[in-house]
């Protein structure tokens, strides 16, 4: 095995010492004004006060020094770089860059020209650029054959910026391992509530923060320390779960308004629909494109229990008990529903669950009266429906706890946080089990499953089943947060999540089978089409082309398990070497001596 030739051909030593020059010139330049004026987003006139795209570049440069001085083999650092240490200050580098220049060409662009720059832009620019070209000298990471054909300029690139898996972690102490989780999460709330509090109205920074997480999240996946945090959250399972809890806690808390608090309560209905949905796709693989609809029947059940003036049964149940009516009819429906069409396989499968989103979003929109009975009041749907009261806490008015306060998104983001425990305990428990082992069976081959003596229809109708009560419970809250629920918001696709062309999509991008997968995935989809109202027009089809990319480069999702790893990238796996023509000549003539 050889490493192959760089890019551009300069000795180590001074490519890195280039990349640091260019990295440090970089950081300086944020502490100079990059603009003349106020009037583009994060006030970039302030010297040695960074504020909007300068912070992401500072944030950028700083990683790029970090990982570049790994290669120094520091001890304490080299814990960080386990699969490589070039490849991550690569993509750190060219994360600055693209931050840098995206923010360069915005201000050119809305102030009228490059005239607008201040001389704190160039020096970034430049030190950027100056640590990709230096970057690209460094030796690669990834070796190859030793026989192989020499790559083109593409392949040596692409080469450059891969890195081999990480080696097992080197053995911490317990309560190090413990801490290394708990900072995990607590840096993941630091950059969540970052990139969350970021004001709709300035893009700008936050394609800006996109550009920088995508490429961060890449180098320190190919540098292994994403794979040595998975190692050991999967080591300590039950103080990861806690960790995620109480971070996950800790975010209203870090809000100053009520914006951020709703979408958060949004993204927690949304993660957990998904996971609800991760059950039936991701476990038992069966293809739902109607999920949506038990989402709508909780919510419409629970409109219906609870009290709103326009609801046709007139009654008020307690919060528990819709709770429970919300989720059983949501059961009764999937059985109902699943019974007569699990038999069903494949795209036949998915034909009959996207025909059964269509007829319940058509059945409550008829149901008004005229077409039908008067239950769900038609395309008005059922509006007012009062806030929840529990333990004495109206949960419609703010609360101050310590010197927070607590406003009305707040409290049904703490709210669907336990429901959302609820959720993840029935996932992780039924995953676990014999039925999980058996619908992870079914999933993989179900001939051969039945053929073990799996009885493949009950288990199968009984994820379609448990799947429709996860997707009912958090229905019966999503009512409450909207306030009134409408045929509208239950669409096979729409530009407004959740319906379930997303809810499908979660599951795939963030990882299928996988716990936190649908959270990534759900947070994702959820939260940058809130922050870039301007491409509300492009959407779709902006949502399409990143599908189309990550099926190219990631197809097992932003977080997968092993045997997904294994499954789409096995062609990925070292070839066993060919034989020499030598060799094979000896084998010939020792063949023919026999």
């Amino acid at each position: 095995m050889t490493t192959q030739t760089p890019l551009i051909p300069l000795p180590a030593p001074i490519a890195r010492i280039a990349t640091l020059a260019g990295a440090a010139a970089a950081l300086a330049g944020t502490l100079l004004p990059w603009t003349w004026t106020s009037e583009f987003p994060g006030d970039l006139t302030v010297t040695a006060y960074p504020g909007g795209l300068q912070v992401l570049t500072l944030t950028g440069a700083i990683l790029t020094l970090l990982f570049t001085a790994t290669g120094y083999g520091i001890p304490g650092l080299r814990w960080l770089t386990p699969g490589g240490t070039n490849s991550p200050v690569r993509l750190l580098a060219l994360a600055t860059l693209g931050t840098t220049g995206y923010a360069m060409g915005a201000i050119s662009y809305e102030l009228g020209g490059v005239v607008n720059l201040e001389p704190g832009a160039w020096v970034s620019g430049i030190g950027a650029l100056v640590a990709v070209i230096a970057s690209l000298a460094l030796p690669s990471d990834a070796p190859l054959p030793a026989d192989g054909p020499e790559p083109n300029t593409w392949q040596r690139f692409r080469n450059s910026l891969a890195a081999p898996s990480a080696p097992r972690a080197k053995a911490l102490p317990a309560w190090a391992e413990i801490l290394v989780i708990a900072a995990a999460f607590g840096l993941a709330l630091y950059i969540f509530t970052y990139g969350i509090d970021i004001p709709t109205e300035d893009s700008e920074q936050f394609i800006g923060f996109l550009i920088t997480a995508v490429f961060a999240f890449t180098a320190l996946t190919r540098a292994g320390l994403i794979a040595r945090i998975t190692a050991l959250t999967s080591k300590h399972r039950n103080v990861t779960l806690t960790a995620a809890l109480v971070a996950a806690f800790c975010f209203p808390f870090t809000q100053n308004t009520a914006e951020y608090a709703l979408i958060g309560a949004n993204i927690l209905i949304f993660a957990t629909v998904a996971l609800g949905l991760n059950v039936v796709v991701g476990l038992a693989g069966l293809l739902d494109l109607g999920y949506v609809a038990f989402l709508g029947v909780g919510a419409y059940t629970a409109a219906l229990v609870s009290g709103a003036p326009l609801s046709a049964i007139g009654v008020q149940f307690p919060f528990w008990a819709a709770v429970l009516t919300g989720a059983v009819v949501s059961l009764i429906f999937g059985v109902l529903i699943g019974a007569p069409t699990l038999r069903l396989r494949g795209d036949y499968l998915a034909i009959v669950t996207l025909g059964f989103g269509e007829i319940f979003r058509v059945t409550v929109n008829n149901l008004n009266g005229n077409s039908g009975p008067d239950l769900t009041n038609g395309s008005q749907g059922i509006p007012s429906i009062p806030d929840l009261n529990l333990f004495g806490i109206d949960f419609g008015l703010t609360h101050d706890i310590g010197p927070f306060t607590l406003s009305r998104p707040a409290n049904y983001y703490l709210l669907m946080l336990v429901v959302t425990a609820v959720v993840v305990l029935v996932f992780r428990r039924s995953g676990d089990s014999r039925i999980g082992r058996a619908w992870v069976a079914i999933r993989e081959d179900e001939t051969a499953a039945t053929a073990m003596g799996i009885n493949a229809f009950r288990l199968k109708l009984l994820a379609f089943a448990l799947g429709a009560t996860l997707a009912g419970l958090a229905g019966t809250v999503q009512a409450h947060v909207n306030y009134t629920v409408t045929p509208e918001q239950y669409q096979f696709a729409g530009s407004v999540p959740p319906n379930s062309a997303f809810l499908l999509a979660a599951v795939i991008l963030g990882g299928m089978g996988t716990l936190s997968g649908p959270f990534v995935g759900a947070a994702l989809l959820y939260l940058i089409p809130a922050k870039l109202q301007f491409m509300q027009d492009y959407q779709l089809f902006l949502f399409g082309i990143a599908l189309v990319l990550l099926m190219r480069f990631r197809p097992e999702g932003l977080v997968a398990d092993r045997r997904k790893q294994l499954e789409f990238h096995e062609t990925d796996q070292l070839d066993v070497p060919k034989p020499r023509k030598s060799d094979e000549t000896d084998a010939g003539i020792a063949k023919a001596g026999a």
